[in-house]
C-alpha cells in the first residue's frame, strides 16, 4: 500500500472506515511528518501532539463513524479559536493568549469527526496576502523554500502541499484561501457568502471573509466543504462506508461525478486595473490558455469577456481593508510597538476614517457587487488567472511603506478580492508547472450558490491534467 500521506483524504477516510488504519495511527503518522518537515517550512504556529492523540482515541471510541471526517487529521488556522490552545493571530501582540471557548467552525469540524493537530500559520491578524510575520518563521513554499506560500492561509497551504495534513480549512477575506492554494499547487475553494453557517461572512464587515477548504484534489476539497456545511451529515443513521461516498454529501457528489457541459467566460481584466499597473506574467497567461484549451476539448463553450472599467472599486476596498484593522486591541504605545509596520499603518489609517468614509465605501462595494454579478450572469462560470505572477520570494514585500506594500499585494493578486466583494464562489485549480518547476493556477468564478458547478468543472480538468500526482521537490 502507498504511504498514508500519499493517499487522498477521501482514500484515507475509506481506509479508516474499513479499519485498515485507526484514527490514532493516522494521527501519529502525520505528527511524525510535522516533526520532520515543519522546522524548515513553517506550516504550523502551534502543534498539539498530546491533545491530538487524546482526540484520536476519543473519536475512535465515542464518535459515530457516520460523521463525514471521522478520524481525519486537519489543522485550525491561527485566526480561529480552539479552547485551551494558543491563538496568537500571527501577532506578537497576542502572545500568551489562550481562549477558554472555541469558535463555531472549530466545533463544527470536531462534530464532523476530525482530529486537530494544531494551529496553521497565518500573518498578523490575517491582513496580508503573504505569511511572513515577525511572530513566527515565514511559511515557505514546498516547491521552493526560498519562495513564499501566499496568505493569509499560508500555513494551511504549506501543510497540505507538504503532506503534513490531508487537507485543511482556511479563511478567505480577499483571496486568503485561493492565493496560497495557487502558490502551493493546491485546490482552494472560496464558497458563496452564507454557504457555511459557522463562517458565513454575513456578520463581517462588508461580508468579505468566509471559510473554505484547501486540498490536493477537487474531491478532497468537496469532502471538507460538505463537512463544514453539515458537520454531522445528512444521514447520521446510515453507515456511510457501505454506500457511495457521494450519497450523503452533495458537493462531494458533484466532484466525484464531474459531469456537465457549461458556458464559460474567460477574462484577464480585474477590479484593480484602473488603480494600479497590473501586468500578467507569461506563466499566468500560459496556465490560463492551457485551461482554455482543455475545457474546449471537453466540449464546454468558451467566450472572451471583460469587466467594465470602474474607478470606484479600489478606494472603497482600501477603506474597508483599513477599517478592518481599526479594531485590533492595541491602545498603548507598548502594544502598538508590538505590531508589524504594515499592521500599525493600517490601524492608524483605519482609526482616522469617519463614519461617512465607511458608509460611502460600503455603499460603493454593494453597487460593485450588483454590477459584477450582472456582468458575469450569462456564464455558468468565468475563468481567470489565479495570480498575475509566479510565487514571490520570501521578503519580497515592502515591510515599511504601507502604500507600496498594498500595491505589491494587488499586483500579485488582482483577481481575488472582487470575488469576496461580490459574495460569489470561486475555485483555484493548479493546472500548470512552470519551466522553473513552480505551480501556476487558474480561477473559476461561479454563480451565487454555484459550488457544485465549480467542483464538477474542476474534477473534469483534474482527470485530464492529474495534478494530484505532482510532488513538491522538498519531499
Amino acid at each position: 500500500m502507498a504511504e498514508l500521506h500519499e493517499l487522498t483524504a477521501l482514500e484515507q477516510w475509506q481506509h479508516l472506515q474499513r479499519g485498515d488504519v485507526s484514527p490514532l495511527e493516522l494521527t501519529e503518522h502525520y505528527l511524525a511528518r510535522i516533526e520532520r518537515l515543519n522546522p524548515e517550512l513553517g506550516a504550523f504556529a502551534t502543534v498539539t501532539p498530546e491533545a491530538a492523540r487524546q482526540r484520536a482515541l476519543y473519536v475512535e471510541a465515542e464518535v459515530p463513524k457516520t460523521t463525514p471526517l471521522w478520524g481525519l487529521p486537519f489543522g485550525d488556522k491561527d485566526l480561529q479559536l480552539r479552547a485551551g490552545v494558543p491563538a496568537q493571530f500571527g501577532s506578537r501582540l497576542m502572545a500568551g493568549f489562550v481562549p477558554e471557548e472555541s469558535d463555531e467552525l472549530t466545533q463544527d469540524l470536531d462534530d464532523a469527526g476530525g482530529v486537530s493537530l494544531g494551529k496553521t500559520a497565518a500573518p498578523e491578524f490575517g491582513l496580508p496576502s503573504y505569511t511572513e510575520g515577525l511572530a513566527f518563521p515565514p511559511a515557505r513554499n514546498p516547491w521552493n523554500p526560498a519562495l513564499g506560500a501566499g496568505g493569509s492561509s499560508g500555513g494551511a497551504a504549506v501543510a497540505v502541499a507538504a503532506r503534513m495534513l490531508p487537507f485543511a480549512p482556511g479563511s478567505d477575506g480577499g483571496g486568503s484561501v485561493r492565493i496560497p492554494a495557487a502558490a502551493c499547487g493546491l485546490v482552494g475553494l472560496k464558497p458563496s457568502r452564507g454557504r457555511i453557517p459557522s463562517a458565513s461572512g454575513i456578520d463581517k464587515l462588508a461580508g468579505l471573509p468566509v471559510a473554505g477548504p484547501l486540498a490536493r484534489t477537487v474531491a478532497d476539497a468537496a469532502l471538507l466543504l460538505d463537512a463544514m456545511i453539515t458537520p454531522r451529515g445528512t444521514h447520521p443513521d446510515h453507515h456511510f462506508a457501505l454506500r457511495s461516498p457521494a450519497d450523503d454529501a452533495p458537493l462531494l457528489a458533484a466532484a466525484v461525478r464531474g459531469e456537465g457541459r457549461y458556458q464559460l467566460g474567460v477574462m484577464t481584466t480585474s477590479a484593480w486595473d484602473d488603480a494600479y499597473d497590473i501586468r500578467i506574467s507569461a506563466e499566468a497567461h500560459d496556465a490560463l490558455q492551457l485551461a482554455v484549451r482543455e475545457f474546449a476539448a471537453l466540449g464546454h463553450g468558451i467566450e472572451e469577456s471583460a469587466l467594465a472599467p470602474d474607478a470606484s472599486y479600489a478606494p472603497a476596498f482600501r477603506t474597508i481593508w483599513q477599517a478592518g484593522a481599526a479594531g485590533i486591541p492595541a491602545e498603548t504605545d507598548e502594544q502598538l510597538a508590538l505590531l508589524e509596520p504594515l499592521t500599525a499603518w493600517l490601524l492608524r489609517r483605519g482609526r482616522e476614517l469617519s463614519a461617512r468614509d465607511l458608509g460611502e465605501a460600503l455603499a460603493t462595494l454593494a453597487a460593485y457587487e450588483r454590477s459584477f454579478i450582472s456582468q458575469l450572469s450569462r456564464f455558468d462560470a468565468v475563468l481567470t488567472p489565479a495570480l498575475a505572477l509566479p510565487p514571490r520570494p520570501v521578503g519580497w514585500y515592502d515591510q515599511h511603506d504601507g502604500e507600496r506594500n498594498f500595491e505589491q499585494q494587488v499586483q500579485y493578486t488582482p483577481f481575488t478580492s472582487m470575488v469576496n466583494v461580490s459574495g460569489l464562489p470561486a475555485i483555484v485549480l493548479p493546472v500548470a508547472v512552470t519551466a522553473e518547476g513552480l505551480p501556476m493556477g487558474v480561477q473559476l468564478i461561479g454563480r451565487p450558490g454555484g459550488e457544485a458547478t465549480l467542483l464538477a468543472l474542476g474534477a473534469q480538468l483534474e482527470r485530464r491534467l492529474r495534478w494530484q500526482l505532482r510532488t513538491p521537490p522538498v519531499l
